[in-house]
């Protein structure tokens, strides 16, 4: 349908314009132009101001043909007519609201007496939404022009012939024009205007009726003369644009003006279209037969609608929050009983053949946007427990609290609430997103365990606090319960996080072993010095170094704890008899017997105190009592027993360690090599214990012939 015509000022006279007008005089007529936007949209203004400039033209015309006595041809004034017409709907109004009346084929089958109006009159009556008299009207001077040109009136003035025709066309469309009007207005107003729209049906049915031929064959530039005019689909178009508008006047504040704009916004959009569908069901349903399917196309138009306002909204910078509230509408809520599957709707409100509100392509950017979005507000989770660690606990040297007899750390159940709570939104919207939710966490988990690593060891470095060990004991106990949790609450296989976690602890039993010989060392090298000797102070000075630390392995988790403290111990009883066989000065007896007593004592006390603690290194308690008994041995034949006994004990103990010990003793070169041979043969038949290895581990002197 062309709606974009121009009606000519002369073909709204009831008189046709004279054959001897001058083509200048044709020119000085200028005709309305109705294809505006503003006639489109129902502002019948420029319409009306062009019919008054006609009717004035008309008015001059008409004073000249009186004044030269001539009776037009071809007026409606001119003749008495009788004519067909579908019955008023003043006069048989069709009952279709009741829902059991429809509107039959035989609408037009009963003659009514009418007369012929004006254009003019026409279009007032279509001003005042009279449809059907301005229809019977508008058809009949069709039909007049069908016949007349099919009578060959105009085939020596075929523009006259134009002008009349587009004069149909434009007050059908004006017709259209109100139809739309009436569609669009149906939601707007309080309460459904009945009989306006069962006019409407009855209308689009007479019009139907009126011209079923789509292939009507008409003569050059009257192509739009008896085709049909589509009522039903303008009807539908007018649907269409009246729930594009309703959902663009939903109330949206702005970001600045509301943090929770967009939920605010959906909200208001679940709320205004369902009381809009509960008025279709209600009230405009039942003006309409059942096959205009009336609840399904106000369904579809407003589903058409929110597609579009979402797919706008869709391509908005949206913040984390925002990109959830619209998955989560659109996945959830959408057509769920909060909105359109409410009881209250049913069962006319149908959603089971309704497309995608997203297109997959808009839907996969939503998601991945999420995810990007989500990225960084797990990063930044992360990173907000670090901070709290060190400005919370650490610069303030809070103690971790102890819980099940293990040092404690919320570190692994804060992650884990973390993955949990942004896995189970994520879920909600799809196995998919939850998915990738979990990767995106883990792959920031990868990142964090090493950058929280290098915060503690900087911290730890930078100064001595008393709460580094028992914090060492509790994160290592933390991330081992985070392992566990990923692996049987999320299904996760955390080989990776294993080996990261592991170089993790690495760092961390280093730095606790490297602070442990910062504290016994200073002791360490005072052992078998005069000072040493001498020395009448307590004799658990060393233990009690070695104890500020490893009394903090009883709250580490096992195995950790346990393995931990066979290293402490390994190394203290190590990093003694490496400190006794260091090359010195030669002893008298009385020396030697004070050197021996006071290791004996010292090795008491410190073994006693590991094995307290939970060390299982028995093995190592005998090391330095055999060393303390070879340098206080009186008699040089028992010293062969007591090599023997060392041999025995540590399969790994070399030459260099047995005549570096007999050195200390003070025994001659030759002595020392005839007990040694004497003594070593132990070693050609070790025991077996592997894995216990000691003076393997410790470099013997270079020289030891210096006695």
């Amino acid at each position: 349908m062309n709606k974009n015509t121009e009606l000519d000022p002369r073909s709204m006279t009831s008189e046709p314009a004279s054959p001897m007008k001058s083509a200048e005089e044709e020119k000085v007529e200028v005709a309305s132009e109705l294809s505006s936007p503003t006639l489109h949209s129902r502002d019948s203004g420029f319409f009306e101001r062009g019919i008054k400039t006609m009717l004035s033209i008309r008015k001059s015309k008409r004073s000249l043909n009186k004044e030269k006595g001539k009776e037009g041809t071809g007026t409606w004034k001119g003749k008495s007519l009788s004519f067909r017409f579908s019955k008023s709907y003043e006069e048989n109004k069709t009952t279709i609201c009741n829902g059991t009346e429809e509107i039959g084929e035989k609408i037009e089958a009963e003659p009514i007496q009418g007369k012929p109006l004006s254009v003019m009159e026409i279009n007032e009556l279509i001003q005042k939404k009279q449809l059907l008299e301005a229809f019977a009207s508008i058809k009949y001077l069709e039909d007049e022009a069908i016949a007349e040109r099919d009578a060959e009136k105009y085939k020596d003035n075929p523009q006259e012939f134009v002008r009349k025709s587009k004069d149909v066309d434009l007050l059908y469309n004006s017709i259209t024009n109100t139809i739309q009007s009436i569609v669009v207005a149906t939601l707007e107003h309080p309460t459904v205007e009945d009989t306006m729209l069962t006019s409407l049906v009855t209308l689009i049915a007479r019009e139907e009726a009126a011209h079923p031929n789509t292939d009507n064959g008409a003569g050059p530039g009257s192509d739009l003369l008896g085709t049909p005019r589509k009522w039903r689909e303008e009807w539908r178009e007018a649907i269409n644009e009246s729930a594009r508008k309703r959902i663009l006047r939903v109330p949206m504040a702005s970001k600045e003006e509301e943090s929770s704009w967009l939920d605010l916004h959906l909200g208001f959009l679940q709320k205004h279209l369902s009381e809009d569908l509960l008025k279709i069901k209600l009230s405009v349903k039942k003006c309409y037969p059942e096959e205009y399917r009336v609840c399904d196309i106000y369904v579809e138009a407003f589903h058409k609608a929110i597609a579009s306002h979402l797919q706008e909204l869709s391509q908005r910078p949206l913040e984390f929050n925002e990109l959830y509230t619209l998955l989560d509408w659109v996945a959830n809520i959408y057509q769920s009983e909060l909105f359109l599957g409410h009881p209250d709707l049913k069962p006319e409100v149908k959603t089971e053949n309704l497309s995608l509100l997203l297109a997959p392509a808009d839907w996969e950017k939503l998601k991945n946007d999420y995810i990007t979005s989500a990225k960084g507000k797990i990063k930044s989770y992360f990173g907000n427990i670090l901070r709290l660690e060190v400005m919370e606990k650490w610069e303030k040297e809070v103690h971790p609290e102890v819980k099940e007899n293990l040092y404690h750390s919320s570190l692994s159940f804060d992650i884990q609430t973390i993955i949990g709570e942004h896995m189970k939104i994520s879920g909600e919207i799809s196995r998919s997103l939850e998915m990738k939710t979990l990767e995106l966490c883990l792959a920031e988990l990868h990142e964090f365990i090493p950058r929280f690593g290098e915060e503690f060891v900087a911290w730890s470095a930078a100064q001595d606090s008393p709460i580094f060990a028992p914090y060492f004991a509790a994160y290592i106990n933390s991330f081992h319960d985070l392992m566990s949790g990923l692996e049987t609450v999320f299904k996760v296989n955390t080989e990776e996080l294993q080996k990261i976690l592991a170089a993790l602890t690495r760092n961390f039993t280093n730095i606790f072993l490297n602070k442990l010989r910062t504290k016994a060392q200073p002791l360490l090298k005072m052992i078998l010095t005069k000072d040493w000797i001498l020395a009448t102070e307590r004799p658990d000075s060393l233990a009690l170094a070695v104890s500020q630390f490893s009394k903090h392995l009883k709250h580490l988790r096992e195995p950790m704890g346990q393995e931990l403290l066979r290293d402490v111990h390994k190394y203290v009883v190590k990093k003694y008899i490496m400190q006794v066989i260091k090359p010195r000065r030669k002893m008298n007896r009385d020396t030697r017997q004070q050197v021996s007593e006071k290791m004996n004592q010292e090795a008491r006390i410190l073994n006693n105190m590991l094995i307290d603690q939970g060390s299982d290194s028995d093995w190592l308690l005998p090391a330095i009592h055999h060393i303390a008994n070879i340098i206080g041995e009186k008699k040089k034949d028992k010293i062969k027993e007591y090599i023997k006994e060392l041999c025995q004990d540590y399969p790994d103990i070399r030459k260099e360690h047995i005549l570096a010990v007999l050195a200390l003793r003070g025994l001659g070169r030759t002595r020392r090599q005839a007990i040694f041979r004497q003594g070593y043969r132990a070693l050609e038949s070790p025991d077996g214990r592997e894995g216990r290895t000691l003076f393997a581990e410790i470099d013997a002197p270079a020289i030891i012939s210096c006695f």
